[in-house]
């Protein structure tokens, strides 16, 4: 495993961090035994830096990663969670949740602690309420060792926070397809030149750069390579290839994927890649951005929508047709997912949105959602939707 260091404390972090956003499911929950499992498993390879969050699994990350790093294991690794900024009334809300986080998590000690999804609005109305003062008594009584924030906003509010605080490190989504998205290239530069440690997001754009059979226009770029690599060593290898990143998050849950990344960690050093090698992921970005119609990494944020529509999952299908162009198969799996028949549950279509627009207030991605669904619903539904539902319930075995 490779490390690289905070700039302002020296603390070394391993440059692969474990994601608890997306830990493996048994029975719609985390499965909890395999899950502690692979955590440890990664802990015992090296990594140190565990990413988790309030609202994860819907409320269930933080307490099950206080159960999985018992036995000694929390002593060995850097635990970062976040204050759910949005839900944050007053001052006394905030130490109410940063209480109730060691409680969940089982420490004494939080060691990196963000401030959840912070645009420019957001971060005016925490410090309105007195969020510098929080974090700064956390700091001075050791319950918090460094304080950082995540980001989905401008790159001018990036800057922006970044200069209005002594922060130790920050978290911002960047891949291959965002260089200019968000804080982006120069975001991330921008942070580097201020000594602040840069934790990476969406390395995969909700795990659409990592699929083993990327669209045939994507392979055929990808086979024109003179070594070898899988589409997810390609993005991750990218973005440790920039001196500036320290760690980038992976949200693994399978075995698989776990030794995978690990096995990059232990090579993946700054400016590794070569000029031909950028040039190729360059070349496969632009042709992600002309195949892709919606930019949605499926973090959920929009969720729940007030008419029950599975907004990431209508844009997931929506993706794959127009990377893949199957247009039957992605009908087919539009109705057997959106339908409710894989969950027993009320059906989720596109075409159940009223336009609300309270979706629109919490894309981190600041996606135009309504007028995308309408798009989903006219491309995916209309006639034979039914027929399809069928057709889904028969694969299914579904009487």
């Amino acid at each position: 495993m490779l490390y690289r260091k905070i700039p302002k404390t020296g603390d070394e972090l391993s440059i692969l961090g474990f994601g608890c956003m997306r830990l493996p499911l048994k029975d719609g929950r985390i499965d909890e035994e395999r899950a502690a499992r692979q955590i440890r498993h990664a802990i015992d390879k090296g990594v140190n830096y565990l990413d988790t969050a309030w609202p994860y699994h819907g409320g269930e990350s933080e307490p099950f990663l206080g159960r999985a790093l018992s036995g000694g294991y929390r002593e060995k690794v850097r635990i970062a969670t976040k204050l759910p900024s949005w839900m944050v009334k007053s001052r006394e809300e905030m130490d109410r949740y940063f209480t109730a986080q060691l409680e969940r998590l089982n420490t004494g000690h939080i060691d990196y602690y963000l401030l959840h999804a912070l645009s420019g609005a957001m971060w005016d109305r925490l410090e309105q309420m007195g969020v510098m003062e929080f974090l700064d008594s956390l700091k001075a009584k050791g319950s918090i060792k460094n304080a950082g924030f995540s980001f989905h906003g401008t790159l001018e509010d990036f800057k922006r926070i970044v200069d209005a605080y002594p922060w130790e490190f920050c978290q911002i989504q960047y891949n291959y397809l965002d260089e200019e998205n968000q804080a982006g290239t120069e975001g991330l530069e921008y942070a580097a030149q201020r000594n602040l440690g840069v934790i990476i997001m969406e390395p995969l754009r909700g795990g659409n750069l990592g699929t083993p059979e990327p669209p045939p226009a994507i392979a055929s770029l990808w086979e024109t390579a003179k070594q070898e690599r899988t589409p997810v060593e390609w993005a991750l290898r990218w973005i440790w290839n920039r001196p500036e990143v320290t760690v980038v998050l992976s949200g693994m849950n399978e075995e698989a994927h776990i030794d995978e990344n690990l096995a990059m960690a232990e090579e993946a050093f700054p400016g590794s890649l070569g000029k031909a090698e950028l040039k190729l992921v360059a070349q496969v970005s632009q042709k992600y951005k002309e195949l892709m119609k919606v930019g949605c990494t499926g973090c959920g944020y929009c969720l729940p929508c007030p008419e029950g529509v599975a907004i990431p999952n209508c844009f997931e299908v929506y993706n794959k047709l127009h990377l893949f162009g199957n247009v039957e198969e992605a009908k087919i799996m539009y109705a057997m997912r959106m339908s409710g028949i894989l969950a027993d549950d009320d059906p989720s279509y596109a075409s159940l949105c009223t336009q609300c627009g309270e979706c629109l207030e919490k894309c981190p991605q600041h996606l135009e959602i309504p007028d995308f669904l309408s798009r989903v619903a006219e491309e995916l539904e209309g006639p034979g939707l039914t027929e399809r539902e069928a057709v889904a319930k028969k694969m299914l075995n579904i009487p």
